[in-house]
Parts: C-alpha cells; sequence; structure tokens
C-alpha cells in the first residue's frame, strides 16, 4: 500500500501572506489542523498547524482587550509562524514508511508531493485508516493471533488447511515473536467460525494466543 492510497488529495492550503485569523477560521470551517504554504508559484514553503496558531496568541499576562488582540492577530501573517523546513513524502513511498518517518520525527502530518507538486496530505487520522484496512478491522470474521516458528512454508501451512474448510484469509499482518526463532502472526479469517478456526489452527500445532469472533 501506497501513501496516495490514503492521503488526503487535493489538500487546502493557503499563501504566506494569510492572517493568522483568517487562518484560524479557515481551519474551523474545513474542519482540519495542518495547512501547507505555497508561495505565488505553487512552492511548498511551509506548514502550519493549530497548534502554531494557538501558540501565535497573547499569554495569559497580556493587557490588551479583546478588540486589541483581533487587531494584531489579522495583522500577523502566517509566514512569521510556519515552520518553514517541512518533512514531506513521496506520493509513491509506502505507508509504513510514512508511518516511520511521522513516529520518529514526532509530527502529526506530511506534505505529499508528485514531481515536486503538493498533491496530498497523509495524517495520523489516515495513518488510522491504514491500520484498519491492514488488520480488516471492517470485515467480519475470527482474529486469531498466532506464534509461529521463524522457518520457510508456516505461513502456507495455515493459508492451505483453512483454503481446505473452504475459509478465507481476509489480513494477515506479522511482527517479532517472543525471540528471534518465532513470529507471531494475527490474521482475520472470513467463511468460518471460531470453533472451526480453533480446530484448524490446534491440528496444525500451532500456539493460539488469542483468538475471538469479530463483527
Amino acid at each position: 500500500m501506497k501513501v496516495s492510497d490514503f492521503m488526503s488529495k487535493n489538500p487546502i492550503y493557503i499563501s504566506p501572506e494569510t492572517s493568522v485569523t483568517d487562518a484560524k477560521a479557515l481551519m474551523v470551517k474545513e474542519k482540519i489542523s495542518k495547512l501547507p504554504i505555497l508561495d505565488k508559484s505553487n512552492k511548498l514553503i511551509g506548514i502550519v498547524t493549530k497548534n502554531d496558531l494557538l501558540k501565535a496568541g497573547p499569554s495569559s499576562a497580556s493587557t490588551l482587550d479583546i478588540y486589541e488582540l483581533g487587531y494584531l492577530l489579522s495583522k500577523l501573517k502566517v509566514e512569521k509562524i510556519m515552520v518553514k523546513k517541512v518533512r514531506t513524502v513521496d506520493a509513491d513511498e509506502v505507508v509504513e514508511e510514512a508511518a516511520r518517518i511521522m513516529a520518529d520525527e514526532k509530527i502529526g502530518c506530511l506534505p505529499v508531493m508528485k514531481d515536486n507538486i503538493l498533491t496530498g496530505i497523509i495524517t495520523e487520522v489516515d495513518l488510522f485508516g491504514a491500520f484498519i484496512t491492514m488488520f480488516g478491522a471492517r470485515y467480519p470474521g475470527v482474529r486469531a493471533v498466532v506464534e509461529l516458528a521463524e522457518k520457510p512454508g508456516e505461513l502456507a501451512r495455515i493459508a492451505e488447511a483453512v483454503a481446505a474448510k473452504n475459509g478465507n484469509i481476509v489480513s494477515l499482518v506479522t511482527s517479532e515473536g517472543c525471540d528471534v526463532s518465532k513470529r507471531t502472526v494475527t490474521m482475520k479469517i472470513g467463511n468460518l467460525d471460531l470453533p472451526a478456526v480453533k480446530e484448524i489452527i490446534s491440528s496444525l500445532n500451532i500456539e493460539i494466543l488469542d483468538i475471538r469472533q469479530t463483527k
């Protein structure tokens, strides 16, 4: 799965001359919390978040009244508070790499580029969507977590046994096991009930860590 499969396409953006007041109003209207900033040549030069806009407001110790504060914020341009060093990702990048970048760099979104042109934006919410898809969370079935030996052919054994009973593996995700000799596998199996899936896995002498019926 690629970033382009989950990103929000044609993202709303603003110019560096946009006021903080207008940027806030746009976020509220569109129910978004990030705004890429493009110059007159449509080149990405920055990004501003809801948190950046909140920080741009006056401190609680300010003696200015609400009208003075509103006036000052209407004159403050986002170019003064935007993040200029923007981390981006290519539209053809795999979605897990985007997730790694966001986690490692502790950022909440990545503008998505295609041939140096802003084509989308991917956020934490979009990654949640990818997570749901990978685990088949929207499909009913039996969710089983098993521990396999880290060697060739183990997944094939399960797939063949499930197919033989007319079952269908809707999703399959692997992760590191308790040690280097093991692999933890989470799978969603459709077209079979829980007792049938449990019997299949047990007959293969595979350890079941968790198994449950999902709606």
